[in-house]
C-alpha cells in the first residue's frame, strides 16, 4: 500500500509499504477515507520532536482520520465492511490505575496513532485499529468532517473543565483548528462573550464570523488591556491554545481572582514560566489539557445533527501525492491555512 512516511526534517515521502493485517479478533481493518493535518504533526515535520518525543525515521505520521472498514476480526460484533467511521487515535491498555479510572487519556501504557515509537500513523491506504476505536458515522456525514470530530473532541473534554463553574466570560488564545474548535463548544455551551487572539488577521476574521464578540492580534495591540476594558472584572476562564509564553502571561492577566487557566497548546519550548505571585494571590487554578477522554463520539454526533458546522475550518484539501505541498502549507501558516486535510476517497 501507499504511506506518507516523514524521512527527516521537512522531507516527506510516499512509499510502498506492507499492507497490515488483522492480527487481533477484536481489531479491524480500515481503509483511510481522510487525514487531518495536526498542529502536533507539523511539530514532528519542522522540528522531529515534541519535548522528549524524537522521531526515529521513517515513521507515518496522522491521528486526526476517519475510515470504512474493510475487515474485521472473528470477535467483532459492532462493525461491519462497508461501515463507515470516526476514529479515536489514542490505544489504552484498559487495565491500569489510570484506565480503570476512567482516565484513559493517561493511560500508563498509552500508544497513540503517528506518534515515535507507539502506533502507525493514518497517513496511509489502509490501517488497523481496535473495533472499540471506532465509532460509526451517519451516510450524511463527509470523511473530512467525521477527521475533525478528534479536534471537536479536544474541545469538548477541555470545556468538560467549565461543568462545575459558572462562566459568561473567556477568553481563547489561538484561533487554528483547537481554538476555533474551542470557540465552536464554548458556544455550543452557551458561554456568552468570548474574546480570541491570533497573530493571523485572517484567523481573527474567521473566529468573528464564528462567534467572537472581539478578536484581536497581540502583535498590534495591547490585548490584555483591551480586553479588559470590556471586561473591567476579569474572566471567568482562559484557554490557551497556541503554546505560546507570552499568551500564558496574559492568561494569568486577563483571569479573574478564583479564574480558571485550561493550557492546550504545546510549546515548542520543553518549559514554561508563570508569575507565581499573580496566580497566589488572584489564585488561579491551572489544568493542564492531555488529548480527551471518552468525548469522541459526542463530537461525532454534534457535527451529525448540525449543532456545530465544521466545514469552515477545512480550507485546503489533497491527495496523498500532495501531502507534502499540504504539510509545507501548513508549516508556513501560507494561504490563509486553517485545516488542511488528506483525502484518499
Amino acid at each position: 500500500m501507499k504511506s506518507a512516511q516523514l524521512t527527516g526534517i521537512r522531507n516527506i515521502a510516499i512509499r510502498d509499504i506492507p499492507k497490515p493485517q488483522l492480527t487481533s479478533d477484536h481489531d479491524v481493518l480500515l481503509r483511510i477515507g481522510a487525514v487531518g493535518i495536526c498542529g502536533s504533526d507539523i511539530h514532528y515535520y519542522v522540528d522531529g520532536r515534541i519535548g522528549d518525543q524524537m522521531l526515529k525515521y521513517p515513521v507515518t505520521p496522522g491521528h486526526e482520520f476517519s475510515a470504512t472498514v474493510v475487515q474485521t476480526g472473528d470477535k467483532v460484533t459492532s462493525l461491519a465492511p462497508g461501515d463507515r467511521v470516526a476514529v479515536e487515535p489514542a490505544l489504552a491498555c484498559g487495565e491500569c490505575d489510570q484506565c480503570m479510572g476512567g482516565r484513559q487519556n493517561t493511560c500508563r501504557n498509552l500508544l497513540f496513532t503517528g506518534a515515535p515509537g507507539q502506533a502507525p500513523g493514518s497517513t496511509s491506504e489502509f490501517l488497523v485499529m481496535p473495533e472499540q476505536n471506532c465509532i460509526k458515522i451517519p451516510d450524511s456525514m463527509t470523511f473530512a468532517q467525521a477527521a475533525l470530530a478528534e479536534p471537536l473532541s479536544i474541545a469538548i473534554y477541555t470545556l468538560g473543565y467549565l461543568d462545575h463553574r459558572s462562566v459568561q466570560s473567556a477568553a481563547i488564545l489561538g484561533a487554528g483548528p483547537i481554538g476555533l474548535s474551542v470557540l465552536l463548544e464554548a458556544k455550543y455551551r452557551g458561554v456568552e462573550r468570548l474574546y480570541v487572539t491570533d497573530k493571523l488577521e485572517e484567523r481573527l476574521q474567521v473566529a468573528r464570523r464564528a462567534g467572537a464578540c472581539w478578536a484581536g492580534n497581540p502583535d498590534q495591540s495591547d490585548i490584555v488591556a483591551d480586553i479588559l476594558a470590556k471586561e473591567p472584572l476579569q474572566l471567568d476562564t482562559v484557554i490557551e491554545c497556541c503554546g505560546d509564553q507570552q499568551a500564558i502571561d496574559q492568561a494569568v492577566d486577563l483571569l479573574k481572582p478564583g479564574g480558571l487557566l485550561l493550557i492546550v497548546g504545546i510549546p515548542a519550548e520543553e518549559q514554561i514560566s508563570f508569575n507565581i505571585n499573580k496566580i497566589r494571590r488572584k489564585e488561579i487554578t491551572i489544568q493542564s489539557v492531555r488529548r480527551q477522554n471518552e468525548c469522541l463520539r459526542p463530537a461525532v454526533g454534534r457535527i451529525a445533527s448540525g449543532a456545530i458546522n465544521v466545514d469552515f475550518m477545512i480550507t485546503h484539501r489533497g491527495g496523498l501525492q500532495e501531502v507534502r505541498d499540504l504539510y509545507d502549507l501548513v508549516a508556513d501558516y501560507r494561504d490563509g491555512v486553517i485545516k488542511a486535510v488528506i483525502e484518499f476517497v
